[in-house]
């Protein structure tokens, strides 16, 4: 059952949106009322958070059974006692599972209020405390150690400092405010630090902040499911095109024992900071990363014997990671989308772009996987047609492990393809709560079957570069 709305899109997005899920190929195969009804409770699932925070191990410093306890004992910590269970993944075997608790629907709203900005409400949601700059508005007379409620402004309207707002608000919990108002919209600058330490959100998860920060890595489940697939070997030579901030990037140097070569490549200058920062963090020294357009990575001329950056000379890599620029539609939670038609259809060409490149730089033998974090077809299953179509060397490739669903249809592709693809739906299963009754009555093996399905909404496709004869 729908504890929020189901996230909003502007109605030239919804009107595109609509068309994809109710496209020709799908209601043939589906009829038009079940087409609908997936349809309607992605949108309803995408609204809320995943049933699983799932945090990858940093296996390169410690094992998974140490870091599940030390993670046990934290989890009973934060949660005064409270026994929520630490899951381990069958297939998966260098990540954890934590059960969502919630919706709580039965807290008692506060007086006073602060209201925060859509993508701290999310980060709140998926259990985050709430950091000073995450806040827009506080009542009147809000001191330090008050109780407070936290809503989310999920449309960005309230203006900041404002002492009460009427426009539309979702309710995330209850917290203790570490500032008074005063202090929280200082004239002399924008403070940082914590704000609302919540003690009562809507739903609990554990806080990651400097948590065994060296030993894990929050990461959504099928980005996870990526890293695993391209399958790194021990001293091989990787490209991970759209590397920032490093989540995948550390997960596929860990895989290869840190043994062999990872560039990373990010166009942002900052996010690459973020990248060495979080290597170094992890103690993994076969990554080298870059600020450089990945659309401009393959070089023309004859390169330096010494130059170890980009560009590169065609045929340089074994493995290659596209996990590329997209519209992000399937993050969770989401319940305001901003943005334009314009915007999520201009991720198309980028992505071709890129692909194309990749190709260029892939040995023949070499593996690439390509991956969007969103929902639409023509960034998922019609750049897989696209890359078939454009480049006769490609071959799609099974993928293990398979843990998400097949390919949408709707590009044309043949059922033995969309087989082979891997789309992580979170409407493949009912919105549901979760309290800690119905966790401990619980099948270990629901459970996960459970983490599999209600997770972000993601694509994979693999692909093999056939041998040049």
């Amino acid at each position: 059952m729908s504890f929020f709305p189901k996230i909003a899109f502007q109605y030239e997005v919804e009107e595109y949106l609509t068309k994809v899920f109710r496209n020709n190929e799908l209601i043939t195969a589906l009829g038009t009322q079940e087409a609908e009804n997936k349809y309607q409770s992605l949108l309803s699932h995408l609204s809320h958070p995943p049933a699983f925070t799932s945090v990858r191990v940093n296996t390169h410093l410690a094992s998974v059974k140490h870091v599940k306890k030390l993670l046990f004992e934290e989890i009973q910590k934060q949660f005064k006692g409270l026994r929520v269970p630490v899951l381990e993944h069958p297939k998966l075997q260098d990540i954890l599972l934590i059960p969502v608790i919630g919706p709580r629907r039965d807290l008692k709203k506060h007086a006073a209020e602060v209201i925060v900005g859509a993508q701290c409400g999310y980060a709140v949601l998926r259990g985050a405390h709430v950091y000073v700059p995450g806040i827009v508005s506080t009542s009147r007379f809000v001191k330090a150690g008050d109780l407070v409620s936290v809503y989310s402004d999920i449309e960005g309207k309230c203006k900041r400092g404002a002492k009460e707002f009427d426009g539309v608000k979702v309710f995330l919990g209850n917290g203790i405010s570490e500032l008074s108002r005063s202090e929280i919209f200082s004239s002399s600058g924008p403070l940082k630090g914590l704000g609302i330490r919540m003690i009562e959100p809507v739903y609990l998860s554990p806080s990651f902040d400097s948590v065994l920060p060296g030993h894990l890595f929050l990461q959504n489940l099928p980005s996870v499911v990526v890293s695993h697939i391209l399958n790194p070997q021990p001293g091989e030579k990787i490209l991970d095109m759209c590397a920032a901030p490093g989540g995948k990037t550390t997960h596929l140097a860990t895989l290869m024992h840190d043994q062999g070569e990872v560039i990373a490549m990010d166009k942002i200058a900052n996010k690459v900071k973020k990248i060495k920062q979080n290597a170094e963090l992890l103690q993994l020294n076969c990554i080298k990363a870059f600020h450089y357009d990945g659309t401009k990575a393959l070089s023309v001329e004859k390169r330096e014997d010494k130059q170890e950056g980009p560009p590169f000379l065609p045929e340089s890599f074994d493995r290659i990671l596209l996990d590329a620029p997209c519209s992000g539609m399937g993050q969770r939670p989401n319940m305001a989308y901003s943005s334009t038609l314009k915007e999520v259809t201009s991720y198309q060409p980028l992505q071709r772009k890129l692909f194309t490149v990749a190709v260029k730089l892939l040995k023949p033998g070499g593996v690439l996987v390509y991956s969007t974090c969103t929902i639409t077809l023509s960034e998922n299953e019609e750049q897989v047609a696209w890359a078939l179509k454009t480049f006769p060397c490609l071959q799609l490739h099974p993928q293990e492990p398979h843990i998400g669903g097949e390919g949408m249809k709707g590009a044309g592709l043949s059922h033995d393809q969309l087989k082979l693809l891997q789309r992580f739906d979170p409407s493949a299963v009912t919105l549901q709560g979760m309290d800690i009754n119905s966790l401990q009555d619980s099948r270990e093996d629901d459970l996960i079957s459970l983490a599999n399905k209600d997770c972000i909404g993601f694509f994979i496709a693999k692909f093999i570069k056939l041998n040049s004869k």
